[in-house]
């Protein structure tokens, strides 16, 4: 008797050849297509509807993902996780903003939606296993194992960094072992309608809204002074929320008498007098840090002991691997790395590594440069 898969589908192309490699290896295989957002429904949450036209393109993603189940002559079933997306997941990403982080919503969406909600709503299919077609690997050691993906450029165990072992159990990444050219001429040989459909990009709920815009739906925007670490007022800002540490564009604020043509970028922001501090240099020695503290730590494997440990991180999703040891010590845990790292952030996720295996990571609370506490 064949095994149950329900798998995500998205209505790209990386579900669309992970729903392909399930058929092949001889899977019986269920479609569900989650719909997070509706802009619509806004009011009926929160009381306070975005106040420009709805822009998602959910209803058709649903349509390829519709089309892709037929093609594979697999069902598809469509569930409504709005609610619990609101709940879990955007109210936590506002909340990081209102307190001058910077989120990441996806890392949230896979902990509490796509590998909780959902698994628990689809256990009416009496599954073995359920499947993402996430870019990652697992292996059972005899302890659940989370793997980069072999594509390194696609890799997506950072987003999934604060899964637990429990939760990764009885889950398969049929991709995870393919490079993302493989995936593309997979759908083409197979003519899936997906095969050239493009890849969607940035924060799923905002879709090709701009950012600042978005925010400012949902968050009062506070203008206010930009200033050197000098204190000399030298711009206005638009609301420290569309801000984050490192950032370039949109400052506004180049061609300075008195200062030199170097390029300036956000060093600093002060919730408490609305204060965004800038200096000039991409490699402003207020943009390096040595070590940061974590919050909302989580370890895949019984094996791991982080006190002590020598590992590589990964302090933003597309940032190269960088050294470093792990410090735990009543309840706090520690980051120190091996060489100063630019543009750590709070809010980002700290996600550890050793090798290829994705150790788990915690939330970056507080960024270090010889052992002062950074301004943000």
């Amino acid at each position: 008797m064949k095994k149950r898969v329900v798998l995500g589908m998205s209505g790209g192309v990386d579900s669309s050849v992970a729903a392909l490699e399930l058929l092949d290896a001889g899977y019986d295989v269920i479609g569900v297509f989650m719909r997070n957002w509706d802009s619509t429904l806004n009011h009926d949450i929160l009381g306070n509807p975005e106040r420009e036209a709805p822009i998602c393109s959910q209803e058709q993603d649903y349509q390829d993902a519709l089309a892709v189940a037929k093609h594979l002559d697999i069902p598809l079933h469509r569930v409504d996780f709005i609610e619990a997306y609101w709940r879990d997941v955007f109210t936590y990403f506002l909340r990081e903003y209102e307190a001058g982080r910077t989120p990441n919503p996806d890392i949230m969406c896979n902990k509490y939606i796509k590998f909780a909600a959902f698994a628990e709503h689809v256990k009416q299919f009496s599954p073995d296993f359920i499947a993402m077609g996430h870019y990652a690997r697992i292996t059972d050691q005899p302890d659940v194992w989370l793997l980069r993906g072999v594509d390194d450029n696609k890799d997506q165990t950072y987003f999934l960094s604060q899964l637990t072992q429990a939760q990764l159990k009885k889950v398969l990444f049929p991709i995870g072992h393919l490079e993302k050219s493989a995936v593309r001429e997979r759908a083409k040989r197979a003519n899936l309608p997906t095969a050239t459909k493009k890849d969607s990009t940035g924060i799923c709920f905002i879709g090709e809204r701009e950012f600042s815009a978005f925010l400012d739906n949902y968050l009062p925007a506070q203008k206010g002074p930009i200033k050197t670490l000098e204190g000399e007022t030298i711009g206005q800002h638009t609301g420290l929320m569309h801000y984050t540490i490192g950032q370039r564009k949109g400052l506004g604020i180049g061609g300075l008498d008195g200062y030199g043509q170097e390029p300036w970028f956000v060093i600093g922001k002060s919730l408490s007098d609305n204060v965004l501090t800038v200096g000039q240099g991409f490699h402003h020695t207020q943009l390096y840090a040595d070590k940061c503290r974590l919050e909302a730590v989580n370890l895949i494997g019984n094996d791991i002991t982080l006190d002590g440990l020598s590992c590589t991180a990964k302090v933003r999703y597309r940032q190269k691997d960088v050294s470093v040891k792990v410090i735990q010590h009543e309840g706090i845990v520690e980051v120190h790395f091996d060489k100063p790292v630019r543009a750590v952030t709070p809010g980002q996720s700290c996600v550890l590594y050793d090798g290829a295996r994705c150790l788990g990571g915690g939330i970056i609370q507080a960024v270090y440069r010889h052992g002062d506490r950074l301004p943000y």
